[in-house]
């Protein structure tokens, strides 16, 4: 198998399952940082050209905060977080226990909230992910950045080498009271990181 292009449904499935997890523990995680209830889910997981991973943001020319990291390991891969500015702010507003619709700049301190919520997210997902495949996943501190999507896309290939044409796009939906805030987790394989990771789950 060369690239996600190949994946078929049950593989698909199984990857999803785990992100499920994932976002399960995410949740908790967070509802222990915010002192609040938030619920997670990944309604849908699908696979992507990296040229196109843009347009589940709003489009190259939207502005969105990203945080992207790299992990090394037995399976090394770059796994990328991307939300709309709004939508970014309005989760930071619960964080702060602000009004939501009250932060519209992004001080160091909402760069710091940032960059941690990508930590609990990417370090959730890579949890349950060593749970299935007995692997050790070695994360590096997020690096982040405000910007046009195009803007971001362009840095992060520049940043992680040689990687897949294809991405997993993991849609993850935070769910505090009535309210739905809708972020991407890419993930983002070096070549060989796909067939290793589903031989370890058992679906290849």
């Amino acid at each position: 198998m060369k690239d996600y292009s190949e994946i078929n449904e049950l593989q698909l499935d199984a990857l999803k399952e785990i992100s499920n997890i994932g976002a399960g523990n995410a949740a908790t995680s967070l509802s222990q940082m915010l002192g609040r209830t938030i619920n997670m889910s990944v309604p849908r997981a699908s696979i992507a050209p990296f040229s196109e991973i843009g347009d589940y943001v709003g489009g190259a020319d939207k502005v969105t905060a990203g945080g992207y990291l790299r992990v090394d390991g037995d399976m090394p891969m770059g796994m990328l977080f991307m939300i709309e500015t709004e939508q970014a702010f309005y989760l930071l507003d619960i964080l702060f226990g602000n009004v939501p619709g009250t932060s519209n700049d992004w001080t160091e301190m909402h760069c710091s909230a940032f960059k941690e919520i990508v930590n609990i997210l990417s370090g959730s997902y890579l949890n349950a992910l060593a749970v299935f495949t007995n692997n050790v996943y070695s994360p590096s501190v997020p690096a982040m950045a405000v910007d046009m999507t195009g803007a971001i896309l362009g840095e992060v290939l520049q940043t992680v080498g040689e990687i897949s044409d294809y991405a997993l796009v993991l849609e993850n939906v935070f769910i505090e009271k009535e309210k739905e805030i809708t972020g991407q987790l890419f993930l983002l394989p070096e070549p060989k990181t796909l067939e290793s990771l589903l031989k370890a789950l058992g679906v290849l």
